[in-house]
């Protein structure tokens, strides 16, 4: 059976092409990826160098390159500064790439998966549940049942998205509209974000260590954190990738969508799920760091244009690149003192949304 000609018009455009960059050319797009992992080796070089412990350049570079070929020369590094750099700083700067490209990711899939260019990967509650999760263990001397933090606020952001899918499933169109799944996800969200307000009220003293998690923060110890987050991070990486040309398909409408053999609801559950288990395993570990999921495939989208087959790989490494680079200045910016990098991402992120406000107002 052929496919109507009125079908195949915004199929092609869905796909990419005439679309800019990202529909252009295979070749093209492969150069779009190779630079964006040239930017994200550069943001590790310079989060490795840079700290505040005070390791030379040059020293950091003859023991990591010792450490890959194997040779025993001396770099000029003590053994607290070695362990510094191989359990504090290299860690650190792993997990911010990870977290960066799990939530740019994220936030793609979102945004293609709902339509809508304002959707980031706290959109159904993941944040409002991981933050309540968070409080109740802190509140609780850090750990909830023999749970520590992290387990909790993971779990949390997983049992707030399942009460949005319960609620949206209960309502008129149920989970299988776009709209009615973003608006249970808003007052999910609220409901928690008030038993949240409610035990910080009524626990005023553990107030610092709540937004010290709430403000997101990178700091590790060693490397249990990423042995932690990977699996789930790659999983869901692995899964919203293989979706990538059936997003470029539902960009043109469910209706459409359904036309041409895709199974609109299923493919949108699947690609929430996968996604919320990737923000939520960082998001345990990282606390709530705002504007990635927003402000990278939006700028990766301006650039390249919206064919997800470049949109997903390209936004996870400028996501990772992103991270790490914020860190460095969350780091630095006050030493020694350090800035929460949920306030080096808000202040990027606030002025990208006036650029982009600006923008759409013009066209």
């Amino acid at each position: 059976m052929s496919t109507p000609a009125a079908a195949r018009r915004p199929l092609a455009a869905a796909l990419g092409r005439g679309a800019g960059p990202a529909g252009a050319r295979p070749g093209r797009r492969a150069l779009w990826v190779a630079a964006a992992a040239v930017l994200l080796v550069a943001a590790l070089t310079l989060g490795v160098l840079v700290g505040p412990a005070g390791l030379t350049p040059r020293a950091v570079l003859l023991e990591l390159w010792g450490a890959a070929t194997g040779s025993r020369g001396d770099s000029g590094l003590s053994a607290q500064q070695q362990a510094i750099l191989w359990q504090i700083r290299l860690p650190r700067v792993v997990l911010g790439a990870v977290v960066g490209a799990m939530l740019a990711l994220a936030g793609a899939a979102y945004q293609g998966v709902f339509r809508n260019p304002l959707a980031d990967p706290y959109l159904l509650g993941v944040s409002s549940g991981a933050g309540l999760g968070a409080t109740l263990a802190i509140v609780a001397g850090g750990a909830i049942g023999g749970l520590g933090l992290p387990v909790v606020a993971f779990i949390g952001g997983l049992l707030g998205v399942g009460a949005t899918y319960a609620l949206g499933s209960s309502v008129g169109g149920g989970v299988r509209s776009p709209v009615v799944v973003v608006l249970a996800g808003v007052a999910v969200a609220a409901f928690l974000n008030a038993v949240q307000t409610f035990v910080q009220q009524r626990y005023d003293d553990t107030l610092r260590s709540v937004y010290s998690w709430l403000l997101g923060r990178l700091s590790t110890q060693g490397w249990s954190e990423v042995v932690t987050v990977l699996p789930y991070v790659v999983v869901a990486a692995v899964v919203v990738l293989l979706h990538r040309r059936v997003l470029d398909v539902m960009a043109v409408g469910d209706t459409e969508a359904r036309s041409l053999g895709v199974d609109t609801g299923r493919t949108r559950l699947v690609l929430v799920v996968a996604a919320t288990l990737g923000t939520a395993a960082v998001v345990s570990v990282s606390g709530l760091i705002g504007f990635v999921g927003i402000v990278v495939p939006h700028a990766v989208r301006l650039v390249l244009g919206a064919s997800h087959r470049t949109l997903l790989p390209v936004s996870m490494l400028v996501g990772a690149a992103f991270l790490v680079a914020a860190d460095v200045l969350a780091r630095t910016a006050m030493s020694p003192a350090e800035l929460p990098i949920g306030v080096v991402t808000a202040l990027v992120g606030a002025p990208f949304f006036v650029l982009v406000l600006r923008r759409a107002r013009l066209r």
